[in-house]
């Protein structure tokens, strides 16, 4: 019998595997995964949904295909509220009670219409 190690994720496949930039990157993929399930629940083809963001349909596959390094987070958005979706910023205070963070971090929530 082969044993194999299970090890509980951070929950930003990006940080557990060693990317640099993991959070951003993890930003990134949430806010497509966002566009994908718009796309999606509107029925809207990519050629669609690429006229509706301003980008060619072939860009539109190449980034629901998991190739959006090229897209900067601001990019994304843009292209969120494209989709008529507002976009609210906050900025609080760290929880200090939790693990000590190098750095304040980013949570992506998405509000169903």
């Amino acid at each position: 019998m082969t044993k194999i190690e299970v090890y509980e994720g951070s929950g930003n496949i990006f940080a557990d595997v060693g990317l640099p930039d993991a959070e951003n990157h993890f930003l990134k993929a949430q806010i497509v995964a966002e566009l994908h399930r718009l796309t999606t629940e509107r029925k809207l083809t990519q050629q669609k949904a690429g006229a509706l963001m301003g980008i060619s349909q072939p860009e539109v596959s190449r980034l629901f295909k998991g190739h959006f390094r090229e897209y900067s987070v601001d990019r994304l958005i843009a292209f969120l509220t494209a989709f008529d979706r507002d976009i609210e910023i906050v900025a609080r205070p760290r929880d200090k009670r939790g693990k000590k963070a190098q750095r304040g971090h980013i949570t992506f929530k998405p509000v169903a219409a």
